[in-house]
């Protein structure tokens, strides 16, 4: 069996470092016929196009997908031997489940294994934010002794959360415990999580210190948080972004800044390649940025890699994979299972 990772060298360290031995090692079968994983790699060291990934993984059964790397609809028409594809996150948005399954590719998704690491890192730039830490670490650094910037203390702000799914209502539980008092905007929710209050978009925007759009990226989220969201903040609110890029409308967010409405912005994702912050935004004086490292945690590192390597082994055992998305159409991964049992 034929596996292609598509992580670029500093990524394949970062995931699959520990993981890719145990990938290597599977087997299955007993020893007159025993199957075994062969795995190739991302021969460049820059994320892959469509084109290339076509090119490189010509040949191989299963794709495991850095989440840089999409899954287009000419990948499966171009493909006749993949019968599955692996993203390793959870967010499979960038595939084309539907071009998927009309050729009979099973795709599968990551387990959510980096909720406790992104919620952290949601927490630590608004401590960032809030209390300068960047910038006078920053003028220590460059031998200037930096200025007693004054800062906001937490406790008894208000944190408005957009989304409360797996990440949004553990972020909530860290809030409260820092004492903060969180509100909660999600349509799907009946009942807010303990210690916080469901309120509306609008009343959110209007009672927030501090805004955490955790919103799914969907058609109907992109540029969630526009100029009129932005316009209907309080002035001087920090707006913290560890979701994905297209919830929050760049040059509006830009121009709040440099007027002074938006107090501060915190982000881990952007409209840079990889859902990174762009550059313009994040180099602003009153943005903490990081280059998309909510979930890039040994424990969670670890965690998405092995879930690729379960899957493979499930593939191994003729067994459908968990997690998988489209099962039921999948009829090249049926076939290729017929096969081998």
């Amino acid at each position: 069996m034929r596996v292609f990772l598509t992580h670029n060298p500093e990524d394949l360290d970062a995931y699959f470092g520990r993981a890719l031995p145990q990938l290597e090692s599977l087997t299955a079968g007993d020893g007159l016929n025993e199957v075994a994983v062969e795995v190739s790699v991302n021969p460049t060291s820059d994320d892959l196009s469509t084109a290339d990934l076509i090119a490189a993984s010509a040949g191989h059964d299963i794709i495991i997908a850095h989440r840089a790397t999409p899954g287009h609809k000419q990948l499966f028409e171009q493909s006749p031997q993949l019968v599955a594809m692996f993203r390793t996150a959870v967010d499979i948005s960038t595939i084309d489940v539907e071009a998927a399954s009309a050729h009979g590719v099973l795709i599968a998704h990551a387990d959510k294994s980096f909720v406790p690491s992104t919620a952290e890192l949601a927490l630590g730039l608004l401590l960032d934010t809030a209390r300068n830490i960047a910038s006078s670490t920053a003028d220590y650094r460059s031998k200037v002794n930096p200025p007693q910037r004054p800062g906001r203390q937490l406790r008894g702000q208000v944190a408005g959360i957009i989304g409360c799914g797996a990440i949004g209502s553990y972020l909530a539980r860290l809030l409260v415990a820092v004492g903060m008092d969180v509100v909660v905007c999600d349509p799907f929710l009946d009942v807010a999580p303990d210690g916080c209050r469901l309120v509306d978009f609008a009343s959110l925007l209007k009672l927030s210190d501090v805004v955490f759009p955790l919103a799914q990226a969907s058609p109907t989220t992109v540029d969630l948080i526009d100029a009129a969201a932005l316009a209907a903040m309080k002035p001087g609110a920090t707006l913290i972004n560890v979701s994905r890029g297209e919830l929050v409308n760049e040059p509006a967010v830009f121009a709040a800044l440099e007027s002074g409405h938006l107090g501060a912005l915190g982000m881990d994702v952007g409209w840079a390649p990889d859902q990174r912050p762009s550059p313009e935004l994040a180099s602003h004086r009153r943005v903490v940025a990081t280059p998309h490292l909510g979930g890039l945690t040994p424990e969670n590192a670890d965690a998405q890699a092995l879930s690729a390597v379960e899957q493979v082994a499930a593939i191994l055992a003729g067994e459908v994979p968990p997690r998988s998305v489209n099962a039921d159409r999948a009829y090249r991964f049926d076939e290729f299972r017929k096969a081998r049992c």
